[in-house]
């Protein structure tokens, strides 16, 4: 490459110059971005990483050697230029680009290297097939949008640093070839060469390892973690993806959000300008389901659930009075105005909406102008639908919609419908960043397969103080320390204090169906460590892809990753996973049965 650029040095990047550069020789290097040839003057947009600038070759003044050089010139190709900064002609200024008021008179030119027709264009908003893109990542990357959402992860990257830095964090790297650990998500497996027939896992967070730096008495640990998780994917999940990870000794709920409510302040002002107001509103996990049907609510807008079970437990609507009768709930969405904006169509078009999500109907009532319109107020005495109408707060005009069943699906259908009339409705102001906190989770949930309790968050959580006395008698009433971060209806981060002694923790595994035997074969090395005296602890994770994604205005993870994997785990641009040879299997004790 010395010979090839001849000892030339770039002396500017293509995206910094402007007019306090007019009458300097500059160097620029990159790609041919767009190439437009008028007979004696051929104008060439070079870009690098930084922008474009317009480069001229006039054939009187360059000389004929370069510009028959700059005629050969094709869209990608990569190129040292040589030339002279002017400021553009009024007529010709372009004010869509940084440079748009100067351009390059060149005097020479290197064609550093060729390059076939790309497959699809490198301009931005462009309508390809996401397979092709990655297929071709690297052509892909070029594209600006694509650039800025990656400098974007690189600097909420090295802002976090900084902030957790100057709050006395250290960054410290936990393995990546660790032992295997039962509950939660499965993992990759990596099999030991000098080990025959054991295998090392790829971890899905330093959940156990942060655990132990705080009993080493680092006090104060973070880092930007890459996890692993063998699971399958959705727009915002990866095989392979990177968490914010960080770990605090001698605090309770209220100082590792103070602490974080703080990060996330330094970063939306860094990222977006926009000022946070602190504290960050919460709300408890019950009070989130109760409003929202979703412990990662969207609060940019209203659509909240409506509690009518109290109302209708003895009305002569069979499915609502039998839904509670069985303990489940009724309850209800009041959409303004729709039942004026929505046909019966659209209508019936909502009821296989909520039918999709595992309801088994959706009753509705249409508050028209003459009166109540639906299938199903004759089942109500006018005292039992005034009172409806009253909670719902029901104008003319409104449309309620209504679901009963358990719990859990009445949750399920009700949030769901709630988004989905907020998309149809245009309710959501894409402007906004709202942000809260979601506490006090539920420690246990049951498993109907498996017939036993599993940690909502991991094993590792406390209970509140409050609640350690029915984790032997009620395991389901009892509530965590944990904490989900939830931005515009997505949880970016979410975490918990810890059990800090081997009693409680053998406790816990007991509820989740270890036994004493099990629960040291498995996680012993804890147990163990917490002899040694272990302080107080508790920390959070976030997901720096989801982080990046929500801040970057994208739909996917994909596009804020620099080489992502497709929904199948695979990855187009290497074609991995691959076989391997036969030699490699024998050494690390592997056959192969497929």
């Amino acid at each position: 490459m010395g010979e090839l650029m001849g000892g030339w040095k770039r002396t500017h990047m293509c995206g910094t110059l402007n007019l306090e550069h007019v009458g300097q020789e500059v160097t620029i290097m990159g790609w041919a971005h767009r190439r437009r040839d008028l007979g004696g003057l051929i104008f060439i947009d070079l870009r690098d990483r930084t922008g474009i600038v317009q480069v001229v070759f006039n054939e009187e003044k360059c000389g004929g050697d370069v510009f028959r050089k700059a005629e050969m010139v094709r869209s990608e190709y990569v190129l040292a230029v040589k030339g002279m900064v002017v400021k553009r002609d009024p007529d010709t200024v372009n004010p869509k680009i940084p440079t748009g008021e100067i351009e390059v008179v060149a005097n020479q030119l290197k064609i550093l290297s060729v390059s076939n027709t790309p497959p699809f264009s490198l301009e931005d908003d462009i309508n390809v097939s996401e397979m092709v893109r990655l297929k071709y990542r690297y052509l892909d990357l070029r594209r600006a949008e694509m650039q800025r959402n990656i400098v974007l992860r690189h600097r909420i990257a090295k802002w976090v640093r900084d902030f957790l830095d100057s709050k006395g964090f250290y960054e410290i790297e936990t393995p990546m070839l660790t032992r295997s650990t039962p509950e939660g998500a499965r993992d990759y497996l990596v099999p030991s060469r000098v080990h025959p027939g054991k295998f090392y896992a790829l971890p899905q967070s330093p959940q156990l390892f942060k655990q132990l730096l705080m009993l080493s008495g680092f006090d104060r640990y973070f880092q930007i973690a890459r996890c692993f998780r063998d699971e399958d994917l959705r727009a915002d999940r990866q095989p392979e993806f990177t968490q914010i990870d960080i770990e605090m000794s001698f605090v309770d709920v209220d100082d590792v959000i103070a602490i974080n409510e703080e990060m996330l302040a330094d970063i939306f002002k860094r990222a977006l300008g926009i000022e946070l107001l602190l504290p960050l509103p919460r709300l408890t996990y019950k009070e989130a389901m109760e409003r929202y049907g979703t412990d990662k609510p969207d609060t940019r807008f209203g659509l909240e659930l409506k509690d009518l079970t109290d109302l209708v437990k003895d009305c002569e609507f069979k499915v609502f009075s039998s839904a509670v009768a069985s303990g489940g709930s009724v309850r209800a969405i009041n959409a303004k105005g729709c039942a004026i904006k929505f046909s019966r169509r659209e209508i019936d078009a909502l009821v296989d909406f909520a039918k999709n999500f595992g309801a088994k109907g959706l009753a509705w009532i249409a508050v028209e102008q003459d009166g109540l319109k639906s299938p199903i107020t004759k089942f109500f005495t006018e005292q039992q639908m005034s009172d409806i109408l009253k909670r719902l707060e029901a104008e003319t005009g409104d449309l309620l919609l209504f679901m009963a069943d358990k719990d859990d699906v009445v949750f399920q259908v009700l949030g769901q419908l709630r988004l989905e009339l907020a998309r149809r409705l245009e309710l959501i102001d894409k402007s906004k960043y709202n942000l809260v906190w979601v506490v006090e989770f539920p420690l246990l949930e049951y498993d109907e397969e498996e017939k036993r309790f599993v940690a909502k968050h991991h094993p590792f959580t406390a209970p509140m103080d409050q609640d350690i006395e029915y984790l032997d008698t009620d395991p389901a009433r009892v509530r965590a320390k944990a904490y989900d971060i939830v931005l515009n209806g997505v949880e970016i981060g979410g975490g918990s204090i810890r059990i800090h002694t081997t009693e409680m923790q053998e406790k816990m595994l007991n509820v989740l169906g270890f036994s004493k035997e099990r629960a040291w074969k498995s996680f012993g090395f804890l147990l163990e460590a917490f002899k040694y005296g272990a302080p107080p602890h508790g920390g959070i994770a976030y997901g720096l892809d989801r982080l990046v994604m929500m801040l970057a205005g994208r739909d996917s993870i994909r596009d804020v990753i620099a080489f992502p994997k497709v929904q199948n785990a695979s990855d187009p641009l290497t074609d991995a996973p691959a076989e391997v040879e036969h030699k490699q299997l024998r050494e690390v004790h592997i056959r192969v049965d497929a």
